[in-house]
């Protein structure tokens, strides 16, 4: 458990080190979350004890790390982070838009992070991580696209976590306003492949009516690292979120996604790709949050799980009483490609409303004889035939991304896994 108080900036406002203090008091006085807590279950309770983790302020190699934060041939922006302190900024943004490091938007945009940071509960398990998150943070980022500006290409953001038994917090605000369009990527990794390592990252997703928000997590974090990850979405009338997740690093990964459809004819899709192998775990957790009328919600999760991996996948479609005429898909699909892999899925709906379209289920399988023999007829070897089918069974969910540029970069982080899994590394 990590105990020692977290230090803030006294450049802060007065505002967030307020709420800094009192999300510390909450972290302590929040129990540790116990194997019998229904949010908690299938769960590794073992991988919550953060013992011996702290900070680590140094940027060393800063220089190597920002030259290997390789993504995007052309983004509109890129950010480089390690350990949470920035190393590099570019960009080449309309004058309107607003990017910035957390840190410096606090003091330039006080009331308008104020307005927006962190202002949805966490209520899929990880309360007491998230208060050490909100008390830890030091920096981030801050993205603000205001009534009717459209960012062409994608706000590329790279986190690096460097250092044995380093823990970082890394936090990504995105707000747009009316008729705005913005489209944000955050890549996690490691420097090594060696040393462990711990993140609690939360993304604060704001869409305004009318608005286009797509954000896309790639967590590629080194095999000895674990992670907590929280998404909380809102969007306005006729707004439309997409939140894509992809795993392919950890030992161990906790993703908590909330999306709340706050405004009548809003969307949000929800999409993830997730390739365990070896003995990781990756734990997923999801709310589809109906609050007004006429909204639509779509979620696909897909895993592809390998060797003695596991996966835990638990999603609720929750229709409010006034939300009529909501549409809502839950879908989790479970490729198995070892006999020893493990995964559980817990899909649910909770309707309060009359006249809605719900409907929520999850598969596991593994690949037939019928399509490896197939595939052998033509050439090609049992092992390539067994990954090809994986990688076009994760691609059908990267094809929905919609923007050829981001989904070649998830693709790319997809085949190094793969070809990863296919030389037996770490």
């Amino acid at each position: 458990m990590i105990t020692t108080a977290p230090h803030t900036s006294a450049t802060f406002p007065a505002w967030f080190t307020d709420r800094q203090q009192a999300a510390w008091t909450r972290y302590l006085a929040t129990p540790t979350p116990k194997r019998g807590d229904e949010t908690w279950r299938f769960s590794n309770i073992k991988q919550l004890d953060f013992a011996g983790f702290s900070r680590n302020a140094s940027t060393d190699p800063a220089t190597d790390l920002v030259a290997r934060s390789s993504g995007l041939e052309a983004p509109a922006a890129k950010f480089v982070f390690i350990n949470d302190t920035l190393a590099h900024a570019e960009s080449r943004l309309p004058a309107a838009a607003i990017c910035l490091p957390l840190a410096e938007a606090l003091v330039s945009h006080s009331a308008l992070v104020e307005a927006h940071f962190m202002r949805q509960e966490t209520r899929l398990g990880s309360a007491k991580y998230a208060a050490l998150h909100e008390a830890s943070l030091t920096n981030g980022m801050f993205i603000h696209i205001p009534d009717h500006v459209e960012i062409p290409g994608t706000i590329e953001v790279h986190h690096w976590l460097t250092g044995a038994n380093t823990v970082i917090f890394p936090h990504t605000l995105v707000v747009t306003g009316t008729a705005a369009k913005v489209r944000v990527v955050d890549i996690f990794r490691s420097a090594d492949q060696v040393q462990p390592g711990l993140a609690i990252a939360v993304n604060d997703l704001s869409a305004g009516p009318g608005s286009k928000l797509d954000y896309v997590a790639i967590q590629a974090f080194n095999e000895v690292t674990r992670v907590i990850q929280i998404n909380e979405t809102a969007a306005a009338r006729d707004a439309a979120t997409t939140g894509f997740i992809l795993n392919t690093g950890a030992a161990w990964a906790r993703n908590e996604s909330l999306s709340r459809l706050e405004g009548a004819g809003s969307r949000s899709d929800m999409l993830a790709v997730s390739i365990p192998a070896r003995a990781q775990e990756y734990d997923q957790r999801t709310f589809q949050h109906h609050v007004s009328p006429g909204a639509f919600s779509d979620l696909l999760y897909k895993n592809s799980l390998y060797d003695h991996s596991n996966t835990i996948f638990s999603g609720l479609i929750f229709v409010d009483e006034e939300a009529h005429h909501t549409d809502a898909y839950q879908t989790c699909r479970n490729l198995l490609m070892s006999d020893t892999c493990e995964a559980n899925s817990m899909p649910g709906l909770e309707i309060n409303a009359d006249q809605v379209k719900c409907s929520h289920g999850s598969t596991s399988s593994q690949i037939s004889e019928e399509e490896i023999f197939y595939l052998r007829a033509r050439g090609i070897d049992p092992v390539a035939a067994r990954q090809l089918i994986a990688r076009g069974f994760s691609v059908e969910v990267v094809s929905r991304l919609g923007d050829d540029a981001l989904e070649a970069l998830v693709i790319r982080f997809i085949d190094n896994k793969f070809a990863n899994i296919a030389t037996g590394g770490a």
